[in-house]
């Protein structure tokens, strides 16, 4: 019964992270315009930092593991808010893993490195996760 119960965990998170970290390359290079767009908007005053958050998480693989208000695979985007206070600190913790991925807090099945998406756009990416609460950034 425990090979059972294994093999199905370890099958299980080889499909996942098949699933989160692959992409093909067309869907990579809208994904890289829409995010370099959503930078230079932002960068030129054109636009805030939650608002492209969240066009580079739609436009991301985000969306195969997290869902904005209900848990998938991974937590919803809504219940990261609710644990996380909207902190300069946790802003930057979660754009850390959002880089390197990780595994522990919300369970046991890893989160996929998106070590190719730069500490800034994690970082706005966080602000906008963070955002869904209602709260702002203190």
């Amino acid at each position: 019964m425990k090979k059972v119960i294994y093999s199905s965990i370890i099958l299980s998170t080889l499909l996942i992270a098949a699933s989160c970290g692959g992409g093909k390359t067309e869907s990579k290079n809208k994904e890289e315009y829409v995010a370099n767009e959503s930078t230079e908007a932002v960068a030129s005053g054109g636009g805030d930092a939650i608002a492209a958050g969240e066009a580079l998480v739609k436009t991301s693989d985000c969306k195969t593991c997290h869902h904005k208000t209900n848990k998938i695979i991974g937590p919803s985007h809504a219940d990261v808010a609710k644990k996380y206070d909207f902190t300069k600190t946790n802003v930057e913790l979660l754009a850390s893993k959002i880089i390197k991925g990780g595994t522990g807090v919300w369970g046991e099945i890893p989160m996929t490195a998106h070590v190719d998406l730069s500490q800034a756009d994690a970082e706005k990416m966080a602000r906008y996760v963070l955002s869904l609460d209602g709260e702002t950034e203190h």
